[in-house]
């Protein structure tokens, strides 16, 4: 009988101490949604994941994903601890993870929208003739592409999803729906702003018209997985917000800054996509 416990004890105890070791040794997997190359992803947050291992002190590495698919689940299922996405992957793992800042570039800083784009002579004139007419878009999980759109038409009364004929462009490329309004293809087109620039790249000059600036959403979100130790988590937070202004880390996500965020700056973003509840209000 006496064996018998003692044998249990040191079980229990060796238990003990493998669990203290692991949470010792908890590692952390940092990611970014693939918008781009795998070599690009790579070479934009390796120097942030190596920036908060050293001002942390917490196992903090990169990992790459080679899909939006799989970034999500990766993100929703906990394995990526630290992402960095576009609001609408970030609202669909947000039961999950948390923001905790908000990217910061170009002219507009910490926001985006989209923009309506139909040909010079159509008859398209005001949203209100968007109704059951065919849309080109850049896919449904594209912020600038499709939910900043769908948004200002909402507050028109106009639902996309069933007052109009949507199909998302090939490879979901912006120029992609840009061909689409120029050849006939689609009535219109949604796109993101920035891409406006870059438009007489793929057909041109004057052909294409902007009928409409779309709502504002809020920028990529840096969230942190919510059941990391709060320790762990503060210690984040406070190395992100800490970054000057000429960080490489910056320069490398090529971005002007990270500033707080929270999570019901992305209620837009649910609203959009048809997501009824946020964390807060589950």
């Amino acid at each position: 009988m006496l064996r018998m416990k003692f044998f249990i004890l040191f079980f229990l105890s060796v238990s003990f101490v493998s669990c203290l070791q692991w949470a010792e040794a908890a590692s952390y997997q940092l990611s970014m949604l693939p918008r781009y190359s795998t070599e690009e992803i790579y070479n934009r947050i390796t120097p942030l994941a190596e920036y908060l291992k050293k001002e942390t002190g917490l196992d903090i590495s990169p990992t790459l994903t080679t899909t939006f698919d799989l970034y999500t689940k990766q993100l929703q299922s906990g394995r990526i601890s630290i992402g960095f996405e576009n609001p609408y992957i970030y609202v669909l793992a947000s039961k999950n993870h948390e923001a905790i800042a908000m990217a910061v570039k170009g002219a507009d800083g910490d926001k985006f929208r989209g923009i309506i784009i139909t040909k010079n002579d159509s008859p398209v004139r005001s949203l209100s003739d968007l109704k059951g007419k065919r849309i080109s878009i850049v896919g449904y999980s594209s912020a600038g592409g499709y939910l900043s759109q769908r948004l200002t038409l909402l507050d028109e009364n106009i639902d996309v999803r069933t007052d109009c004929q949507v199909e998302e462009a090939p490879e979901n490329k912006q120029e992609n729906v840009v061909f689409a309004v120029f050849t006939g293809d689609a009535d219109a087109g949604f796109i993101r702003e920035s891409a406006l620039a870059r438009m007489e790249q793929f057909v041109p000059m004057g052909v294409i018209r902007v009928l409409a600036r779309t709502a504002w959403l809020p920028n990529w979100a840096l969230s942190v997985r919510r059941s990391i130790a709060d320790e762990d988590k503060d210690k984040i937070i406070k190395a992100i917000h800490a970054l000057p202004k000429d960080s490489p880390v910056l320069k490398a996500l090529h971005i002007k800054a990270f500033r707080p965020a929270g999570d019901s700056e992305y209620d837009p973003v649910r609203k959009a996509a048809g997501i009824v509840s946020s964390p807060a209000s589950d």
